[in-house]
């Protein structure tokens, strides 16, 4: 059987045929979807995140919706609606986008609160209940949610219950002018995501997800996370910080990307390198310190810095 850091490569050299120049971030993505959890990102239009989700769902054989979201739509039109059949004098439920294994939710501030309130459910518990009869969503299920951060002009600020519920908030970023060369040379003709293959299957998705949760996770390294995440609420520049779930994400994230690297057990390494991805959209920055321009982004720098890090002597993990 192929190693699992192998599988993993194997979707993002995928991807990357289509995402350039943004290893990283394409990285980032496919370790969520192996912890089974949502993705938002958040960037300028134009930098390829409709791109990216759509090209991971092509790669793993997922099957994928997308949902425009806009101020007139209902949850209905997102979870589905009941709908009475005449011959059998009954009601009907009919499945709405979000009965997908991928779900792409496209500029999300942009509905309604009440809308955006339809996704809770199924983002956490992986089901929606429709008229008071639960319905179970399909396995893998992920949500990749995108926003543009610069128009605030007619959005709905996603509420904190919300941001929590995403395990990372990720940026592309402009590419390089030698990346932007090359997604020039590659679109001239068609757009490589129309010929992209299909890499891996589903119950491999599966199985790569089992296998994240059997990554060693030593006792100091879950101390070091929990102490990272008391951090975040201590901090005099913080309003509200991290919550438990905030830890299990970093955890969970940190277990995927020892995967990647190709060993059974988490370093501090893999912690520091998701902290600001799984934690940053978790903090709510004070008032006062708002005008200072203190963002969540820095406080997590900050907590990164203070907070000592495991080191290894012996084979043992030691506090340094």
């Amino acid at each position: 059987m192929e190693p699992g850091n192998g599988v993993i490569e194997r979707i993002v050299a995928n991807v990357e045929r289509v995402i350039i120049g943004k290893r990283d971030v394409v990285e980032l993505a496919v370790v969520s979807m192996l912890c089974q959890g949502h993705v938002l990102i958040e960037d300028v239009p134009g930098v390829g995140k409709t791109t990216l989700a759509k090209s991971i769902a092509k790669s793993v054989g997922c099957s994928f919706r997308r949902l425009q979201f806009t101020p007139d739509l209902l949850p209905s039109d997102v979870t589905g609606v009941s709908i009475f059949n005449q011959r059998t004098s009954d009601f009907e439920f009919r499945e709405g986008p979000i009965f997908a294994q991928m779900v792409l939710v496209d500029e999300i501030n942009r509905a309604t609160p009440k809308t955006q309130s339809a996704l809770l459910e199924a983002m956490e518990e992986r089901q929606v209940t429709v008229d008071g009869v639960l319905h179970p969503l399909p396995a893998p299920f992920l949500v990749m949610a995108t926003q543009n951060p610069i128009e605030y002009e007619g959005t709905f600020p996603l509420p904190e219950a919300q941001l929590d519920r995403f395990m990372m908030r990720i940026h592309l970023g402009y590419p390089s002018s030698t990346d932007e060369v090359l997604i020039l040379d590659a679109q001239q003709e068609s757009h490589p995501i129309d010929t992209l293959q299909q890499v891996i299957d589903v119950p491999e998705i599966i199985r790569m997800q089992q296998q994240v949760k059997r990554i060693s996770v030593d006792p100091l390294v879950k101390q070091y996370i929990v102490s990272l995440v008391k951090a975040t609420r201590d901090h005099e520049d913080v309003y509200l910080g991290a919550s438990p779930r905030g830890s299990i994400a970093l955890m969970r994230t940190s277990q995927a990307l020892a995967l990647l690297r190709g060993r059974d057990f988490v370093q501090p390494d893999e912690v520091k390198d998701l902290a600001q991805v799984t934690l940053s959209h978790r903090v709510i920055v004070n008032p006062s310190a708002r005008v200072k321009d203190v963002t969540s982004d820095r406080v997590v720098a900050d907590v990164l810095e203070r907070v000592p890090v495991p080191g290894a002597r012996a084979g043992r993990w030691v506090v340094s």
